[in-house]
């Protein structure tokens, strides 16, 4: 039975969980229930879902029987495995901006030689992509794709590009930065990969906890100097005409317009685009993605989530122009899964 945070997953705890779907569309696929564990598993080490899952025939028997409920991980392996949606497979239904479907933008010219099935999921995913405000998001979708062909001709006569993702811990920001990172080969600079062994160490000779995230210790000597590496990082890419990728929170300073201007000013100055992106999504999933990766830092957080989410705002916005990705139920994450998914069968 699968385990989150110590507790089964039964299918109790999920009495609108249409478990046939997963049989249907196996079958549908004419797969065993030996190769769809054995799919189920590749897809896992080709997404790096962590921790990994252990993909077989009797977790998806188990799955197939609503002996357990596929935890976060499984969802994203099934709806790769089986090109569905999560409403799709069952495991919920439509949110509201889902009901209907956008029309596909013109991101691949027609006359494109690569225009097969691998494009169409990248195009897919990146609809996630949604302008709040006045920004383009065709232009930043573009961007996107051509870096993406790009990677194959070589060079890129275009000025380079900083790109903010932002959001909550557990929203899905590092999956879709990894995504534009993936796809594009513009380096993904993560905060916590950057700065975590210093961090950790001035915290240590502070007399604090390496992992504390929350308390006035870690807000007042280290959280603004953490940021400070990650930005000085980023420049020396950008100025050196390299597009970045930096995945952060980002919440103080996406809510302080004059910390943006500074940086849009400075960008400006380095003949940098700059583009931010807001991951939107619901606590019951910051709450399974959290408790899934295990991390020591998120200990205070799954330990007194109550007190937490009185901190979270979940309609909060930046205060710039800016995009949002409704990963709201995990939704966005398993369309990059998807397309990721897509372009490893492509370029195996």
């Amino acid at each position: 039975m699968e385990m989150i945070g110590g507790n089964d997953v039964t299918s109790r705890e999920r009495p609108g969980w249409d478990h046939k779907r997963l049989r249907e569309q196996r079958d549908a696929h004419g797969l065993t229930l030996e190769q769809a564990g054995e799919e189920v598993r590749k897809i896992g080490e080709l997404l790096k879902l962590s921790p990994p899952i252990q993909g077989n025939f009797q977790t998806v028997f188990t799955h197939e029987t609503r002996k357990s409920y596929p935890d976060p991980r499984y969802q994203r392996a099934y709806c790769a495995l089986y090109n569905a949606t999560p409403w799709e497979l069952g495991f919920r239904h439509k949110l509201p901006h889902e009901e209907t479907s956008p029309q596909l933008p013109q991101i691949t010219p027609q006359h494109d030689l690569v225009n097969g099935a691998h494009v169409q999921a990248v195009e897919s995913a990146l609809l996630q992509i949604d302008a709040a405000g006045s920004v383009d998001h065709h232009g930043l979708r573009h961007r996107i794709m051509d870096a993406w062909r790009r990677r194959h001709t070589g060079g890129d006569p275009h000025r380079p590009h900083l790109v903010l993702v932002g959001g909550y811990a557990g929203s899905g920001k590092s999956e879709l930065a990894e995504f534009i990172s993936h796809i594009t080969g513009w380096p993904r600079l993560d905060k916590d990969s950057l700065t975590r062994p210093l961090v950790e160490a001035l915290l240590t000779a502070h007399g604090g906890d390496p992992h504390d995230r929350h308390t006035p210790l870690y807000l007042e000597k280290a959280r603004d100097a953490e940021y400070q590496c990650l930005m000085e990082s980023a420049y020396d890419n950008i100025k050196a005409g390299i597009s970045t990728v930096l995945d952060a929170p980002f919440l103080k300073e996406l809510s302080d317009p004059a910390w943006m201007q500074r940086l849009a000013n400075k960008c400006r100055s380095f003949g940098v685009e700059l583009s931010v992106i807001w991951v939107r999504c619901d606590h019951d999933s910051m709450r399974e993605y959290i408790t899934l990766r295990s991390a020591a830092r998120d200990a205070w957080k799954l330990a007194n989530w109550d007190e937490y989410t009185k901190g979270i705002d979940e309609s909060f916005r930046p205060k710039v122009d800016h995009f949002v990705v409704d990963n709201r139920l995990g939704n966005a994450v398993s369309l990059t899964d998807q397309a990721k998914l897509a372009l490893g069968r492509m370029y195996a």
